[in-house]
């Protein structure tokens, strides 16, 4: 083959790449903006679409694709394409896995890998996967940088308001849960997006901002947005957001009703008495503080009760302080995985123990066996 025939092949494959890379993102603009009446409607459009983008990225002849970056570009969009549907497709995890393993520095990979994976459910590797896409690319900050030009060249455009929404919310995840300014910048950003009359359709702008106001623990406004979404579209998962939250708060009520015995408690109490604190601090009970930031006032408490439920951030604890008043405490930024650590010492042969100083007797050993039995 001549280099000027070989040439005008890869020019055709890369032709053929991008008008399936553009076939995704059109398949993306039907999912995120178009919500008819009936939502089957939608799940049926979504699957002409994606059969037609998945058509024409396949029309790439094979030995177009083997150079690892070729096919990890081909794996990437095979696995965005299947995995634009609301539920869980393992296809979609395997094109997406075989994506980075390929080419480890494709970003958009690795956010459309975190995404298929937390639809089953595994929060642990989801945020593995976003930790890794902003470390092979600052992509987050790249993200609130063009948003904010963008709001700058028109502060009325709710989708820009939406982009950095969106933006400082991720920033709010992979940078461990914790900085509670990330979380006001993306709500500030939703309702100046809501402002916007072209975006009160978007029914992922409700679910978003309802994510916010439950990690702000502004709860009557999660459930409201939650519930805004879920109207808009059925497909979301928000009625199971809603769930999670009213078993989470049944569990909490129920507990905080439950009967401790006062001997038991007074006894609890007692002992924080003998805590010290760092003298910069002013020792309070919990009906002493404000709402807001307390700074420099410390609680002492003890913990009655780990709450578990189904999010991994926050922490739910039930504890008493000094004055045996009960209260809920929400801890982020904080694991609770069990890790283990201890020194083992192997030892693969009998021959090798002494028992006060004398080898073992063989009649003491085990030796492990298999027996095969035919039954005709």
């Amino acid at each position: 083959m001549s280099r000027e025939t070989r040439s005008t092949e890869e020019e055709g494959a890369s032709d053929l790449m991008e008008k399936a890379a553009e076939a995704a993102d059109d398949l993306y603009r039907i999912r995120d903006t178009y919500f008819p009446p009936d939502p089957n409607d939608k799940i049926s459009k979504l699957q002409t679409q994606s059969q037609v983008a998945l058509n024409l990225l396949d029309s790439i002849p094979p030995e177009q694709r083997r150079v690892p970056t070729q096919r990890a570009t081909y794996e990437h969009l095979k696995g965005k394409i299947l995995d634009v549907f609301p539920e869980y497709t393992k296809k979609a995890e395997d094109h997406l896995s075989k994506a980075v393993k390929l080419n480890p520095s494709l970003a958009d990979a690795w956010l459309c890998l975190g995404n298929c994976i937390w639809k089953k459910g595994d929060l642990p590797a989801t945020r593995n996967c976003f930790n890794l896409a902003l470390s092979k690319e600052e992509i987050v900050a790249e993200s609130i940088k063009h948003a904010k030009e963008a709001i700058a060249l028109d502060v009325k455009d709710g989708n820009s308001w939406y982009n950095l929404g969106n933006a400082c919310l991720t920033c709010f995840f992979v940078t461990g849960a914790w900085d509670h300014s990330k979380l006001q910048q993306a709500l500030k950003a939703y309702q100046n997006a809501e402002k916007d009359e072209s975006m009160k359709s978007n029914p992922d702008l409700y679910f978003n901002c309802a994510t916010v106001n439950t990690y702000l623990e502004n709860y009557e406004r999660a459930l409201s947005g939650f519930e805004a979404a879920g109207l808009k579209d059925p497909c979301l998962n928000a009625a199971e957001e809603v769930q999670k939250m009213v078993n989470l708060f049944n569990k909490l009520d129920s507990l905080l009703k439950g009967q401790i015995k006062a001997k038991r408690l007074a006894s609890l109490a007692s002992s924080l008495t003998e805590v010290r604190l760092n003298p910069s601090y002013k020792r309070a009970s919990v009906n002493n503080l404000l709402d807001g930031l307390n700074k420099t006032i410390a609680i002492v408490g003890k913990v009655l009760f780990f709450v578990k439920h189904e999010n991994i951030t926050p922490l739910y604890y039930l504890v008493c302080d000094s004055n045996q008043i009960s209260f809920v405490l929400t801890v982020y930024s904080i694991s609770n995985d069990a890790r283990y650590q201890f020194r083992s010492v192997r030892v693969d042969f009998v021959e090798q123990v002494h028992v006060n100083g004398k080898a073992v007797s063989p009649h003491h050993s085990v030796r492990s066996s298999i027996y095969a039995q035919h039954k005709p």
